[in-house]
C-alpha cells in the first residue's frame, strides 16, 4: 500500500530532522560555561541569543525591546554563569502582569 519512495523519503526527512535539532543544541552557546561579562556581552553585540541554559534547557535573552511581540515588556533575565549563581545577562520578553495604565483603565 505504501509506496517505497514516500517510505524513503519520509524516514530520510525524519533523520534529518533530528539531526538538525541535535546540531543546533551543539552549536548553542551554554550560558553556564560563560562568565558573566561574556554572557551579556554576547547579547549585546548579537541583540538576541539563545542559551543553553541546564541539561534540557535553554531561554532567549535579548538586548532591548524591538526583539519583542507589541504587548510585551522587558524583564530583566538572569542565570547561572561560570563566576555567578545570578548573573543580569540581558532581558526576556513577557507579557506584563497588569496592562499598561494600571487598575484603573476602565474608569
Amino acid at each position: 500500500m505504501w509506496n517505497k519512495k514516500f517510505v524513503a523519503i519520509a524516514f530520510a526527512f525524519a533523520g534529518l530532522t533530528m539531526t538538525t535539532a541535535a546540531d543546533a543544541q551543539n552549536r548553542r552557546p551554554d550560558v553556564r560555561q560563560m562568565t558573566c561579562a561574556q554572557a551579556q556581552q554576547m547579547v549585546l553585540q548579537h541583540g538576541a541569543v539563545v542559551f543553553t541554559t541546564g541539561p534540557h534547557t535553554y531561554s532567549m535573552f535579548v538586548s532591548n525591546l524591538s526583539y519583542c511581540d507589541r504587548n510585551q515588556a522587558l524583564f530583566t533575565q538572569y542565570a547561572q554563569t561560570r563566576d555567578a549563581r545570578k548573573c543580569p545577562v540581558a532581558y526576556e520578553c513577557k507579557e506584563p502582569l497588569f496592562p499598561r495604565g494600571g487598575f484603573n483603565r476602565w474608569d
